[in-house]
């Protein structure tokens, strides 16, 4: 759906975006992931042709990005933008005329989306009288409302209370599931790992990772395995001792239901999970053996961090 290739920009002397490449397959949830400053802002710009890149293509659903492609992008950016004293069915019919459709058309979809957010009864309500969570919803709606093929959501979630931020996830789903593509920008990782397919982790202007989310966590893993053991308290420390003669040991901490001996057991380089769970159960009673899957959030601390270093 849409092909970055080698974009650079310099808003003067500072560089927001260093020779970035990315490829976002059609039908996914890709999440572009960053901390602050990292160029991502100014990627979405690019790509909504809000600003140009100084060197670099942009290629959407096969051809070179031009204006006609913005009538098939929705982007709601972190910085929302409804007119306060507007009503808000009378604004979001004016924005999804904006957006190239027909009064008809855009009363077809604002009576969809009104029903199926349950939000019909906000028609004749000011944008001003809502709160920021309802406003929220009328900012996701104008978004989506014109079925665009690529949707760009920079921090969807933010003023959002759990319940309302469900309601969006769900319809976030369902948009993918209907076809669209979308980028998904935000600093919540639990929402990665929830609802991307693939990410891409941009610092200091740089790429620094790239690829489905699955692939990323194997690569990410390193044989390490979370474990509670049952055994009497007397035995618990010539057990460890034991133990660390043959792997790297560390205390864990995570909840069970017993006074268990919690650890987290990192296996050599060729042997298996199996392995590990027969030496154990001959010993004590296992009562939790988890394999330590990365989270995303881990993935994005430990790849920051070895960017940094390397940049130092």
């Amino acid at each position: 759906m849409l092909r970055i290739e080698n974009i650079s920009k310099k808003y003067g002397d500072y560089t927001a975006l260093d020779n970035v490449s990315l490829h976002i397959p059609q039908g996914t949830i890709f999440g572009l992931l960053g901390p602050n400053g990292a160029g991502k802002t100014s990627l979405i710009r690019i790509i909504n042709q809000i600003v140009l890149p100084d060197a670099g293509k942009v290629f959407f659903d096969g051809e070179p990005l031009q204006p006609k492609h913005t009538a098939q992008i929705g982007y709601m950016p972190e910085e929302r933008g409804l007119y306060k004293s507007m009503k808000v069915g009378e604004q979001a019919l004016y924005l999804s005329q904006l957006k190239g459709l027909s009064k008809e058309e855009a009363k077809e979809q604002l009576k969809f989306w009104f029903d199926r957010l349950n939000i019909g009864d906000w028609w004749h309500k000011k944008v001003q009288e809502l709160s920021k969570g309802m406003a929220q919803k009328i900012q996701f709606l104008v978004t989506v409302l014109h079925r665009p093929k690529l949707l760009i959501f920079d921090e969807p979630f933010s003023g959002f209370d759990p319940i309302s931020a469900n309601i969006i996830k769900d319809e976030i789903l369902y948009l993918r599931e209907q076809g669209a593509t979308i980028i998904f920008s935000t600093h919540r990782m639990e929402s990665v790992e929830e609802l991307c397919d693939h990410i891409a982790l941009i610092n200091q202007s740089h790429k620094i990772l790239d690829g489905k989310l699955i692939d990323i966590k194997r690569a990410y893993k390193n044989n390490s395995y979370k474990v509670a053991l049952k055994l009497p308290e007397e035995q618990k420390e010539g057990l460890l001792v034991e133990l660390k003669k043959h792997f790297e040991v560390n205390e864990a901490h995570f909840s069970t239901l017993y006074d268990e001996l919690k650890l987290n057991i990192q296996q050599k380089e060729g042997q298996s999970g199996n392995d590990l769970l027969q030496y154990l159960t001959a010993r004590a009673e296992v009562t939790h053996f988890v394999e330590a899957i990365p989270t995303a959030n881990e993935i994005f601390m430990r790849a920051v961090s070895q960017s940094l270093a390397l940049s130092c």
